[in-house]
C-alpha cells in the first residue's frame, strides 16, 4: 500500500489525528493549491479551478470538521474521475470504425 493511499484511508476513516501537512499533500495531489494571506494568518485557502476553495487553520492535529470537509471533496473528486472514465469508455465504444 503506498503512502498516499494510508493517507486517503486515514482521511475516509476520519482519524482525529491528521496533521496539516497530510490534508495539503491530499489537496495538492488533486490539484488544488494552497494560498494564504503574507500577514500572521493561520488560515490557509486550498483552490482549483471550477471548484469551491476550502480554508483550513495550519493547527496539528486538524479538527474533525475540517477533516470531514476535506473528506467529501475528495470524494467529489473522484466521482469526476469516475464520470470522465465512464464517459471515455462510452465514446470509445460508440465511434465507429474506419474500413
Amino acid at each position: 500500500m503506498s503512502q498516499f493511499d494510508k493517507l486517503l484511508m486515514n482521511l475516509m476513516s476520519l482519524n482525529k489525528n491528521m496533521r496539516f501537512e497530510e490534508i495539503r499533500k491530499i489537496l495538492e495531489l488533486y490539484g488544488y493549491v494552497m494560498s494564504g494571506p503574507s500577514g500572521g494568518s493561520s488560515h490557509k485557502t486550498f483552490r482549483k479551478e471550477g471548484r469551491n476553495p476550502i480554508t483550513i487553520p495550519k493547527h496539528n492535529p486538524i479538527k474533525r470538521i475540517y477533516i470531514e470537509k476535506v473528506r467529501e471533496l475528495v470524494e467529489l473528486e473522484l466521482s469526476f474521475i469516475n464520470d470522465d472514465k465512464k464517459e471515455e469508455d462510452q465514446n470509445e465504444t460508440s465511434e465507429p470504425e474506419n474500413s
